[in-house]
């Protein structure tokens, strides 16, 4: 039976989608992919790659810098990255 294609953006986790990325970038450099193969890894690489920045932004959005306030107690702000991370 043919296996069902999937979205691969639709991995199970940043971790597995970054896996297969690395794993299509091995196989584009191996350089014995034929072009039809080639155009379908980087497509499906680019996908992968929208699919981990999405990951990350989101991530970015939830984490809170705790800060020491005037009174000596703690809180908390939004995280802002520095220019040129």
């Amino acid at each position: 039976m043919a296996r069902k294609k999937t979205d691969p953006s639709q991995e199970s986790t940043f971790e597995a989608r970054l896996a297969r990325l690395d794993a299509i970038v091995e196989r584009l450099e191996a350089a014995d992919v034929g072009l039809d193969e080639s155009l379908k890894l980087y497509g499906e690489g680019a996908e992968l790659i929208k699919a981990c920045r999405r990951t990350l932004d989101e991530a970015e959005k939830r984490i809170a810098k705790l800060t020491e306030d005037a009174s000596g107690g703690l809180a908390t702000e939004p995280f802002e990255p520095h220019e040129g991370e």
